[in-house]
């Protein structure tokens, strides 16, 4: 069993019991998913899941919003430097480091096919790390990347952050991250000729 979270100290119990969702679907998968399980993982009460969230849906719609900002603030999707060589910078260490995140964030993924009520805030998860995707592209100086391009970008790197929580190789990660590199590299160097020549 986790070792027990510190008591959160006044004003963070929202934050405490929404990584205590994370780790605690992460590990257990979503049945497992209680009250008194994510509260035990907060070092909190019972009640205060129920006081925050109301339900248990609510708080995994909570949860899945709070794992999107952390990732896209933490795995360098958007470091907005405009250099190719710091977007997904890190990616495999953030990986090791906090696989629960990611394991967190696809289990409710899958648990959406079956439970449709959740898809919305799957679909926003997605589509803010495909709008962080498309304003890195931007920065980069790729000429108005679509959405598509964001699409695709994104599922790769989705991709291996996958492949690595389910098989644990973070060097496939950094040699997919540094093919990624290269490929924008040279669709921005496409880009830039073509300009020169028009």
């Amino acid at each position: 069993m986790a070792e027990r979270a510190r008591r959160p100290r006044h004003g963070q119990g929202r934050e405490a019991l929404l990584a205590a969702t994370v780790h605690v679907v992460a590990r257990e998968g979503l049945r497992g998913l209680t009250y008194r399980a994510v509260a035990e993982e907060a070092g909190v009460a019972n009640t205060l899941v129920a006081h925050h969230f109301g339900t248990r849906d609510a708080l995994l719609q909570a949860a899945l919003g709070w794992a999107a900002e952390q990732s896209i603030g933490i795995s360098l999707l958007e470091p907005a430097t405009g250099r190719l060589e710091d977007l997904a910078a890190g990616l495999a260490e953030l990986v090791r480091e906090d696989a629960d995140m990611q394991a967190f964030q696809f289990e409710l993924a899958l648990e959406a096919r079956r439970r449709p009520e959740l898809l919305p805030a799957v679909q926003q998860m997605y589509g803010s790390y495909i709008e962080a995707t498309r304003r890195e592209l931007m920065r980069l100086g790729l000429d108005e990347p679509t959405d598509d391009l964001a699409r695709a970008v994104f599922a790769l790197l989705d991709g291996v952050v996958l492949q690595q929580t389910l098989f644990g190789d973070a060097e496939a990660t950094e040699r997919a991250v540094e093919r990624l590199h290269r490929l924008l590299k040279s669709a921005g160097a496409r880009s830039t000729s073509a300009e020169r020549a028009a």
